[in-house]
């Protein structure tokens, strides 16, 4: 027996085919289409349901409703359906309830559509909302389909006014979790294979934003905003019809054929060329929709908190008797920091009376006050940055040390450099930034971008020596510079990277006004980065003549090993979680280690794939000898933290 919904999944997929050319169009028309479609198949197996059970339905007291992404409007090619059936206590039994729901779901299900379903009273719904906060987050939008749609519609109508009402205790949790999704998913913009969904920047974002403006602590963004969210959603419905199958993971076999189906895909070009630039332009563009939405986020969310600080008095009652609170709200008030920067309110802001269009060196004051004292630039002082006067060309004793600041602050930098780069000031700093700038790696071992991997690196850049001494400011200045520059000559059609990369670095850092060691340092750095990675998987520590070519390399220069171990050891440490593990007769990983290591009798450890990990003994003496001759001693104790690739692969 034919049900309402049979077919229904063959027929989003039909509806949903890009045009005759390949290419996805007219989502937002395609989504009304299928939420339409569902809506009145879901209405048509209500029906059917209540005509075949063996009791009258009621007219009133139980109904259908839709939460979700079907609530939404949103409903994908192959999404799945999200449903509940909502009634009132004794409007049926049990036995009569489970009758129905066997009616509406079994036929579902048959049809090959994904369900998520439930039955609930009023009350439990309003229970698992006030508990559980992601139910709440789709329970905000329900949308009633067929029976008594007037308990559907008064159903969320209550538990909107229970969010409202619970807005003000729930905002930390709200905005907790997204946090935890930021440390489980990471960044959209920078992640090579990303959940658009779950990442930092995806539609779940675009949820809390609605639950946020829903619970009128804040108002809705919109424009660009409202823009990003259809074009991620574009992207969604792309990756349903080359997977074939409701997921939300942009994985490496479907970036090609979801970029052509968007229309990025350049027809002119041959197709090993046109395939790898239209990945790139798919990264950029889930950059520039997720860095929107992120940033709506943000800015919802730090009004929202400012709206709560507001809202309550600023006085207690006791103070209407003292003269000096007088029972009057307080001026907004302004902790200043730095030339024009203040904290207020636990955000660094422009202090009252600053001119972002006639300081160019305000943004860099910002941001390294915001990576210092560990707060986040507000959303409108981030747009007032845009006016100013940012050049390449006006490097000045201040902002050398400001950026430099800014390099050194550690894992701060990660969220502060997101911020400006939202502005495009890494950009207009250093033009050749934009080369790099949201480009997926090559490489399977890199889980970043590679604008996000040299952040990275910078951030695992210590002031430390492997020796236990500590770089004077000359050379961590080199160091950090190197850090942020190394994988800058990653550009397409690039055999050598580390050649193109300090080609590049030479003529950055002498822009920057650094004088001629610092800008040589960061020359020999970057252009050495695979350097000892290389050795270690490659060359035989036998050769007499491997160490008079490693102190070649480094001018002689033992000061220049320390930092190019700690470059390639932050490089390897900062590639992703998902490295693979190296062939067993592969030069590199344990083997190549114990081939440069005096002998050890603790064996290798097998669990920690590419890691230099075979054992904690310096270097082979006799390595070590043949390289104090040549100029150059070994200061680092083992090559244990140093992840690395195998051999023929570049980090």
């Amino acid at each position: 027996m034919t049900s309402a919904v049979d077919g229904l999944k063959q027929r989003f997929m039909a509806m949903s085919q890009p045009d005759a050319d390949g290419v996805y169009r007219n989502g937002a028309a395609k989504r009304k289409a299928r939420t339409e479609l569902a809506m009145g198949n879901l209405t048509q197996l209500w029906n059917e349901a209540c005509e075949a059970v063996s009791f009258d339905v009621p007219a009133t007291g139980i109904g259908l409703g839709a939460v979700g992404s079907l609530a939404r409007g949103q409903v994908g090619p192959s999404s799945d359906l999200d449903l509940v059936v909502i009634y009132e206590p004794h409007a049926l039994t049990d036995q009569q309830l489970n009758e129905l729901a066997n009616k509406l779901w079994y036929p579902i299900w048959d049809s090959g559509l994904d369900l998520d379903q439930s039955v609930r009273t009023v009350a439990q719904c309003e229970a698992v909302t006030d508990r559980d906060l992601p139910a709440a987050m789709g329970w905000l939008d329900v949308v009633p389909i067929a029976g008594d749609t007037g308990l559907i519609e008064s159903t969320a109508v209550s538990i909107l006014e229970r969010w409202r009402k619970a807005a003000r205790k729930r905002l930390p949790e709200l905005l907790g979790s997204a946090k935890s999704r930021l440390d489980e998913f990471g960044r959209m913009a920078y992640i090579n294979q990303p959940d658009i969904k779950e990442a930092r920047g995806g539609l779940r974002d675009s949820v809390l934003v609605s639950a946020l403006a829903a619970s009128w602590l804040a108002d809705r963004p919109h424009g660009t905003y409202d823009d990003a969210v259809e074009r991620l959603l574009d992207v969604r419905d792309c990756i349903h019809l080359v997977a074939g199958k409701d997921t939300n993971m942009l994985l490496s076999p479907y970036q090609a054929k979801v970029a052509a189906m968007l229309g990025l895909a350049d027809p002119t070009l041959p197709d090993g060329e046109r395939e790898a630039k239209s990945i790139d332009d798919l990264q950029t563009l889930l950059a520039r929709v997720g860095r929107q939405i992120a940033f709506s986020l943000d800015s919802t969310a730090s009004r929202a908190e400012h709206s709560l600080t507001h809202d309550k008095p600023r006085f207690a009652f006791f103070q209407v008797f003292q003269p000096r609170g007088g029972g009057k709200r307080q001026a907004p008030t302004f902790d200043v920091i730095a030339p024009g920067v203040a904290k207020h309110e636990e955000e660094i802001v422009l202090a009252p009376g600053a001119e972002p269009a006639a300081d160019p060196n305000l943004v860099l004051r910002v941001a390294v006050a915001a990576a210092e004292y560990g707060l986040p630039i507000a959303p409108g002082t981030l747009q007032n940055l845009k006016k100013c006067p940012i050049g390449d060309r006006n490097w000045t004793d201040e902002s050398r040390e400001l950026f430099i600041r800014l390099l050194a602050s550690g894992p701060a930098l990660l969220n502060v450099w997101e911020d400006i780069d939202f502005i495009d000031v890494p950009g207009k700093l250093i033009p050749e930034w934009l080369g790099v700038r949201n480009r997926p790696s090559a490489s399977a071992a890199h889980r970043y971008t590679i604008d996000r991997h040299m952040v990275e690196v910078v951030t695992r850049l210590g002031r430390e020596t492997p020796s236990g001494g500590r770089y004077d400011d000359r050379h961590y200045e080199a160091l950090l510079l190197a850090g942020i520059l190394h994988d800058i000559g990653k550009r397409p059609g690039v055999a050598n990277h580390a050649a193109e990369g300090a080609r590049h670095a030479t003529v950055v850092v002498e822009r920057m006004g650094f004088d001629r060691d610092i800008v040589r340092w960061v020359t020999l750095l970057v252009r050495e980065h695979l350097t000892l990675s290389e050795f270690a998987t490659g060359r035989n520590p036998n050769d007499p003549n491997v160490g008079d070519d490693l102190a070649g390399r480094l001018d002689h220069n033992p000061v220049l090993l320390d930092m190019l171990f700690d470059l390639t050891r932050a490089d390897g440490s900062s590639l992703g979680p998902r490295p693979a593990r190296p062939s067993p007769n592969s030069t590199g990983g344990a083997n190549g280690v114990k081939r440069w290591c005096a002998p050890c009798t603790t064996p290798p450890d097998t669990t920690c794939e590419r890691r230099f990990l075979a054992c904690a003994k310096p270097i082979c003496p006799r390595i070590s000898r043949r390289l104090r001759k040549s100029g150059v001693h070994i200061t680092f104790r083992s090559l244990r933290q140093i992840e690395i690739r195998e051999s023929g692969c570049m980090l």
